[in-house]
């Protein structure tokens, strides 16, 4: 097996290269030690593990590298004095920080670990009476009437997991899992939160094949229990190690396929799962076949098509580059699944280095290696999959349904999710001028078969007219249909208000495609070039009229600084744009140059 490491990854100190080896899985680097995780999670595995998983922490400090990155403070606030502070005065430059610091903070506020050479401080002579935490979730009381523990198969920081029998109801007889919460160890409202959640979440997402079942919560004086399906076929992490660190081609398929199942399941229903790794997956039974669970969903969360996220949780191999700059999305899970195939392929992690900030720092600046071994060997198709999935521009990535019709997977039988992502692109599409709407116009026209493809399967969901056409009564019966009971509840009259707009119109699929595309993504492919060639010729001849700047400013609600920028974007000539100005109209600012140039 061939070793795969990250290009530029100057934090390795050692010059040793990671690969995952079959003997226990962890880093072929002399002995270095592991990572610390980003966030510990409360309880074991729901079924027995063997494997030397990494745990996670929870973190809550800026982007540790900010070189190269947009400073957070405005334009017209100088730099602290620290800051400005001229290294000559000092022999060598600072160090980047370390997130260590941070990460020991966090877990005092969310586990309420004393900080150390820290007290309250009394005014007044008063101090401060914290209230006692209610710990009362509501659940039943009866657990050691309905389950009989078995033993111990799993143990993590807040808790651990047991084999029981159910003793009644529909599922008696059976072997479920227990995830056992202590209550003494929830010791801040955010630990108590994040157990109400993971109840909350799990019950919500029920009836997809690749989740792990819930079957019920129960509580008592001293523990949350939380009763779900037993998987007894072990850790993916432990079946890829089996087969010597990596998987055929064929077996990446399989497994791939079902995370991205799961995964659009998931982000239809509204929830980010935020610690997608090998070892929360499980199979259910030793079979090569078997079905295999997405579980562990302590981290997750509930979020809106339009809501960015901040706080930095997951593991840190496998943790997205918006994560550590504090404002993501679902798109950080598909960056997941990315660092997941890829280990499945080869066999190594994309991002590798001997301490934690080396990782985060490999994340931030590093590329994927995708010339050494064994990578001329694997598929052409299967390498292109991996590299749209580990665009460092969360905007570029395929969604997990796109990634199902990718041509790598099309060929397999599987059933592909309604994209929570046409609702939002619809949204947006409704609300542009009728310039920007022509020019998505002209580069729907231009669309590649493969695009086409995903779109035509979207357009089929929404189960068009006899005539060919959609409207909003479309996309609410699609969605009614693959939501959740209590998506239905909580986001689908959000979503559906912002399509109002279509109350009035209706869209037949050339328009669809128009307003559902992505130019970002569109720009992450190869043929970006050809597409936006000939997305302009269309856009000459039907869309493209006479602009001024100021009216473009306005449009794209930019300051009357940005003029002499948007000049460059308008033909002298005829005042109407010019290829470059189309193309950074469609997509913005962006570091991708072209070769070829119209006027």
């Amino acid at each position: 097996m061939g070793q795969c490491y990250g290009k530029n990854i100057s934090v390795a100190e050692d010059g040793h290269r990671e690969r995952l080896s079959p003997a226990n899985g962890s880093a072929d680097s002399g002995g270095a030690a592991p990572a610390t995780p980003l966030r510990r999670g409360r309880s074991g595995a729901a079924t027995p593990v063997h494997s030397s998983s990494t745990s996670t922490t929870a973190t809550a400090w800026p982007s540790p590298y900010q070189q190269g990155s947009a400073s957070p403070l405005p334009a017209e606030v100088p730099p602290s004095p620290a800051r400005s502070t001229p290294r000559r005065l000092f022999r060598r430059p600072f160090p980047p920080p370390s997130p260590a610091k941070h990460i020991r903070i966090a877990l005092a506020k969310r586990q309420g670990l004393p900080k150390p050479k820290e007290s309250p401080i009394p005014e007044d002579g008063n101090e401060e009476v914290e209230r006692p935490l209610d710990k009362s979730f509501g659940y039943g009381k009866n657990f050691e009437a309905k389950y009989e523990l078995g033993k111990e198969v799993g143990r993590g920081h807040f808790g651990h997991t047991c084999l029981a029998t159910a003793k009644k109801g529909e599922i008696m007889g059976q072997f479920v899992a227990v995830k056992i919460i202590s209550k003494a160890k929830m010791t801040t409202p955010i630990s108590i939160e994040d157990v109400r959640r993971e109840v909350k979440i799990l019950k919500a997402l029920s009836g997809h094949k690749n989740l792990v079942k819930f079957y019920d919560a129960c509580e008592d004086e001293l523990n949350v229990y939380i009763v779900m399906e037993l998987c007894e076929g072990g850790e993916l992490l432990d079946r890829i190690l089996s087969r010597g660190g990596r998987c055929t081609e064929e077996d990446a398929k399989a497994i791939v396929i079902q995370i991205l199942s799961v995964m659009g399941f998931c982000h239809l229903q509204g929830v980010v799962h935020r610690d997608l790794k090998p070892e929360n997956f499980l199979f259910t039974t030793r079979d090569e076949n078997a079905t295999m669970k997405l579980i562990d969903f302590g981290l997750s969360d509930f979020i809106k098509p339009d809501e960015r996220l901040n706080d930095i949780v997951g593991s840190a191999y496998y943790v997205a580059p918006e994560v550590l700059h504090r404002s993501y999305s679902m798109e950080a899970d598909i960056w997941s699944i990315g660092v997941i195939a890829y280990i499945l392929l080869c066999g190594s992690r994309p991002f590798w280095a001997r301490t934690e900030s080396g990782i985060f720092h490999a994340v931030l600046k590093a590329d994927p290696n995708f010339d050494d071994p064994p990578w001329p060997d694997v598929s052409p198709g299967a390498k292109d999959f991996v590299k749209r999935l580990l665009n460092k521009d969360y905007r570029k990535r395929m969604t997990a349904a796109q990634a199902l019709t990718h041509p790598w997977l099309r060929d397999e039988q599987w059933q592909i999710p309604l994209d929570i992502l046409i609702y939002k692109l619809a949204k947006s599409y409704l609300r542009v001028t009728p310039l920007k709407r022509a020019a998505l116009k002209a580069l729907s026209k231009a669309l590649t078969d493969d695009e086409l493809f995903y779109l035509r399967l979207q357009f089929k969901l929404l189960e068009p007219n006899k005539d060919g056409h959609v409207s909003l009564e479309n996309f609410r019966m699609a969605l009614f249909q693959n939501a959740s009971e209590a998506m239905r509840e909580a986001r689908v009259p959000d979503i559906l208000n912002a399509l109002e707009p279509l109350s009035y119109r209706r869209l037949d699929f050339e328009e669809f495609c128009a307003a559902t595309i992505s130019p970002y993504q569109l720009e992450a492919l190869d043929g970006w070039e050809q597409i936006a060639s000939t997305a302009f010729e269309y856009f000459e001849r039907e869309g493209n009229r006479v602009i001024f700047v100021k009216e473009l400013a306005q449009e794209l609600n930019l300051p009357s600084t940005s003029y002499s920028v948007l000049r460059g974007w308008i033909r002298p000539e005829d005042r109407k744009f010019s290829f470059l100005g189309y193309t950074k109209y469609l997509v913005g600012a962006t570091t991708r140059s072209s070769n070829t140039r119209h006027c």
